[in-house]
C-alpha cells in the first residue's frame, strides 16, 4: 500500500459511517431475546470498534459489553450471551478460537468481516454474518468495524440513536478533514503540529476513563503502527493513583515526553480539575504538554473527532520520519513465524 493510498483511506473514514448506515442490518428473528452479557472478540484494528461500543454502551446499555482480546472466551460466557466476532480479514486466529468456543457454549454469534474463514464457518454454523468491504488495512477500516456494531445494537433494542449519532458523527469528520488534509500546510494543520512536536519524543496520550480512554488507545496504537514508533497511553483518574508518581526519573528521559491530553467538556468535573492540576505538577517535567479538545455532541462525534486528529497525527509522522505508514513488517513476520508447524 502507498502512502497515497493510506492518505486517501483517512480522507474516506466519513464515507464509511454512511455506507454501512445505507446497507443496513438485517438480523435473522432469533436474535431478537434478552441477553445477560454481550462481548465483542477481536484483535488490533478490529478491536477497536469493540471498544468504543463498550464506552458507547457504558452511555446508553443496561446490558454490559465487554471487549475479549484472546484465543479464548470469559468462563462466564453462555446460551444468555451475544459475541460479536470481529476479524476484517476472517482470518485472525485468535478470534477465531474465540468464536469456536462461543459456537460450543452455545452463545448466540454474530460475525463481522470482510470474507475468509470466518465468514465460511460462521455461515456453515447458521450465524449471521455482516459483510464489510475489503482491501484496507484493519486500522484504516475503523468505521467499516465499528458502525455495525452499533447497528446490531441498536436492531436489537440494547441502545438507541445510533443512526442519528453516526449520521452527526460523518458530517463532523467532514469538516474537521478539511483543516487536517494533506493540502493544508503547518502550522494551520493541528495534526502536522503535533506530529513535528512529537517527532524524536516519546509521547504519552491521556484520556478519561468511560469518555476519551478508547481515543487514547486509539491514538497509541496509531502512532505505533503509522508511524513505527513507541506511545504509550493511560487514563484519568487511574493515573493519578500511580503515573503521576513517576515524572521524577530518569530526567533525561522526562525531557523527551510529549504529553498529549484529551479533552472532553463532558469529563466528569473533578476529572477535568485532575487534568489542570496534573497539568501544572508535570510542566517543568517533560518537553511539552498538547491538548485536544473533542467536536460534536454525541458520544461518537467527540470520540472520532479525537481520533481523527490522532490518525492524521500519526500519518504526518511517519512522513517525517521518511517511512511509508502502510506496512506492518514485523506483525506480518510475527504472523508467518506462527503459522509455521
Amino acid at each position: 500500500m502507498t502512502v497515497e493510498k493510506m492518505a486517501e483511506y483517512l480522507w474516506g473514514l466519513p464515507e464509511q459511517f454512511t455506507s454501512i448506515i445505507e446497507q443496513g442490518i438485517k438480523l435473522t428473528p432469533k436474535y431478537r431475546r434478552q441477553y445477560s452479557n454481550i462481548v465483542v472478540t477481536g484483535l488490533g484494528g478490529s478491536a477497536i470498534g469493540g471498544d468504543i461500543i463498550r464506552t458507547y454502551a457504558l452511555q446508553k446499555a443496561q446490558v454490559p459489553v465487554i471487549v475479549n482480546r484472546d484465543y479464548d472466551m470469559p468462563a462466564f460466557i453462555n446460551s444468555d450471551s451475544l459475541v460479536l466476532a470481529v476479524s476484517y480479514s476472517g482470518n485472525t486466529e485468535e478470534t477465531l478460537s474465540a468464536y469456536q468456543q462461543a459456537n460450543d457454549k452455545g452463545s448466540s454469534v454474530i460475525a463481522v468481516t470482510s470474507g475468509g474463514k470466518l465468514a465460511d464457518i460462521a455461515d456453515k454454523d447458521g450465524w449471521d454474518v455482516v459483510k464489510i468491504p475489503g482491501g484496507l488495512a484493519p486500522r484504516a477500516a475503523t468505521g467499516y468495524l465499528f458502525t455495525p456494531l452499533a447497528l446490531i445494537l441498536e436492531e436489537l433494542g440494547i441502545i438507541q440513536g445510533a443512526v442519528h449519532d453516526l449520521q452527526e458523527t460523518a458530517q463532523v469528520l467532514k469538516k474537521l478533514r478539511q483543516e487536517i488534509q494533506p493540502d493544508i500546510d503547518w502550522p494551520q494543520n493541528q495534526a502536522r503540529v503535533i506530529a513535528r512536536e512529537i517527532k524524536n519524543s516519546l509521547p504519552v496520550i491521556w484520556g478519561s476513563s468511560a469518555r476519551t480512554e478508547t481515543a487514547a488507545m486509539r491514538w497509541k496504537a496509531q502512532i505505533n503502527e503509522n508511524s513505527k514508533a513507541p506511545a504509550y497511553c493511560n487514563n484519568f483518574p487511574e493515573l493519578n493513583h500511580n503515573e503521576i508518581v513517576g515524572f521524577g526519573m530518569p530526567k533525561d528521559l522526562l525531557s523527551q515526553m510529549v504529553i498529549i491530553i484529551l479533552r472532553d467538556p463532558q469529563d466528569h468535573p473533578q476529572v477535568q480539575k485532575r487534568i489542570e492540576i496534573t497539568r501544572d505538577v508535570i510542566r517543568s517535567q517533560v518537553k511539552n504538554i498538547i491538548e485536544v479538545q473533542s467536536r460534536g455532541e454525541s458520544f461518537l462525534a467527540k470520540f472520532y473527532s479525537l481520533a481523527y486528529v490522532g490518525d492524521y497525527a500519526s500519518f504526518y509522522l511517519a512522513l517525517e520520519y521518511g517511512i511509508n505508514p502502510s506496512p506492518v513488517e514485523v506483525i506480518d513476520f510475527l504472523k508467518r513465524e506462527l503459522a509455521k508447524d
